[in-house]
């Protein structure tokens, strides 16, 4: 099929360079020549299987198409843009490989049908792998946690100092937000696993397909029971940009941390080597690239949601070029969220370390303590609010005088309140503040140690989503 064949006879010449240039999308959807292959080959055995095609027409195409991939992977099938798409390009080489039988594998589809397939292909695949990353780096947060159980780290809010810490359970904190992605692109999948193969352009086929057959054989969950849907439906892209955008969110959170964490101010990690860079000008600088580019690179998915959102609002049914639109957002974001995971595991694995002096003083520097006085005071019959107000008092006092709650004398307790006895010290040290907070999913030490064996327990024996598939080969 050259350019000026690629169409029927409705054609009389070929397009305009520039704009050949302009509607070809083979330099990108190149990405998804595994994919189409594959569900190519099913569509072909479906052909045979409903005697549209012979058996023996049905093993050239296969052949012939396993043929092709080969090339590819070998780097030997490298098609330009005069094939316009990875479909016309695969159909054209078929052709040149098996004869005038290649110009039979269109028959009861279209491209409209296949696109969409292909895309699908392509993302159940990618869920899988993003899904097994999402494990990988909770399996890293996890290790991190368990070496940090009694160690402390001042807790924020309002970027404020507010209460002190277990770190282990500040790191969990960050496990649940991605086992909730991991669990979000779960849900997803099975509105992946849909197979829209055989609606043809919008309306069907006159041809006796079987569609449940060819979605079988690509171990699709179900079929589009709706022509118009199945060409059209982006819904499923639009979920995962979702789940990518959440991923993000997720990542650039615990990316502005672990900045704010590295600077000199906080001075909580140490950021090794291996994962950091340095000033061009200058030397005693040591940069925290990895959690700044994936703060950056953040941007870049969630302006992809947004394109897709705006590229869908306005179309009529069916299928439009528009949905050309829909490859290189949603190929970015994989790319995107892919590396991100991988860079942000590797630094949390091994390039960086806490610093448990630096942690212990601060928790001793602040009034984090302060709640713990007025839960104290509580505890001997004081109303709270009462206790509350009293002690915000003391703050302002122990502030005009340059002197931490552990500062004050018993007897300056005293003339606070009489129910102030010498325990109060030991109610204040911060590994007490922590340890006392012992409600289900608090900071307390006991807690923290359930909800490590809770999380590994939940990584092992968590429901899952069968996702085993993959562009490996024929189906």
């Amino acid at each position: 099929m050259t350019e000026q064949t690629t169409w029927s006879q409705r054609f009389e010449s070929a397009l305009h360079p520039a704009i050949a240039g302009f509607n070809a999308s083979i330099g990108f959807d190149i990405e998804l020549i595994e994919y189409d292959l594959t569900g190519s080959v099913a569509h072909a055995k479906m052909l045979a299987h409903t005697g549209i095609i012979s058996a023996d027409e049905a093993e050239q195409l296969v052949q012939g198409l396993e043929q092709i991939r080969s090339e590819y992977r070998q780097g030997k099938f490298n098609p330009g843009i005069d094939a316009e798409d990875v479909h016309f390009a695969v159909e054209r080489r078929l052709t040149e490989i098996v004869g005038d039988v290649g110009k039979k594998l269109h028959t009861a589809r279209s491209r409209n049908d296949q696109v969409g397939t292909d895309t699908r292909l392509y993302l159940r695949d990618k869920i899988t792998q993003i899904r097994t990353q999402l494990r990988d780096m909770q399996g890293v947060l996890l290790n991190l946690a368990q070496s940090h159980v009694e160690t402390l780290i001042p807790g924020y809010t309002h970027l404020q100092r507010a209460q002190p810490l277990s770190l282990a359970h500040h790191l969990l904190a960050y496990w649940e937000m991605l086992q909730r992605d991991w669990q979000r692109l779960g849900e997803i999948y099975p509105r992946v696993n849909i197979s829209p193969l055989g609606c043809g352009a919008l309306a069907g086929t006159t041809f006796p397909i079987d569609r449940h057959y060819s979605a079988s054989v690509l171990e699709f969950g179900d079929v589009y029971h709706n022509s118009l849907d199945g060409v059209s439906d982006r819904d499923f892209a639009i979920e995962f940009l979702t789940a990518a955008s959440l991923i993000m969110v997720h990542l650039s959170r615990l990316s502005e941390e672990i900045i704010l964490w590295a600077s000199q101010e906080f001075g909580f990690v140490t950021l090794k080597d291996n994962c950091s860079t340095g000033s061009s000008i200058m030397p005693q600088k040591k940069n925290p690239d990895v959690p700044e580019l994936v703060r950056g690179k953040t941007g870049r998915v969630f302006g992809h949601l947004q394109a897709m959102l705006v590229l869908m609002k306005g179309l009529p049914l069916a299928y439009n070029k528009d949905l050309q639109e829909d490859k290189e957002a949603l190929f970015d974001s994989v790319k995107t969220v892919k590396g991100c995971l991988e860079a942000m595991t590797i630094l949390l694995r091994e390039g960086l370390e806490f610093c448990p002096e630096r942690l212990a003083s601060a928790v001793t520097e602040d009034f984090s303590n302060a709640t713990d006085v007025a839960d104290y005071l509580a505890t001997k019959g004081v109303p709270f609010r009462e206790a509350y107000n009293l002690v915000g008092k003391v703050v302002r006092t122990c502030l005009g005088a340059g002197k931490l709650l552990k500062d004050l004398t018993l007897p300056e307790w005293k003339e606070i309140h009489p129910a102030f006895e010498e325990d109060i010290y030991d109610a204040i040290a911060p590994t007490q503040v922590v340890s006392a907070r012992n409600s289900y999913g608090g900071t307390g030490f006991d807690q923290v140690r359930r909800a490590l064996a809770e999380a590994q327990e939940r990584m092992v024996n968590g429901s899952n989503v069968e996702t085993r598939h993959g562009p490996s080969g024929s189906m």
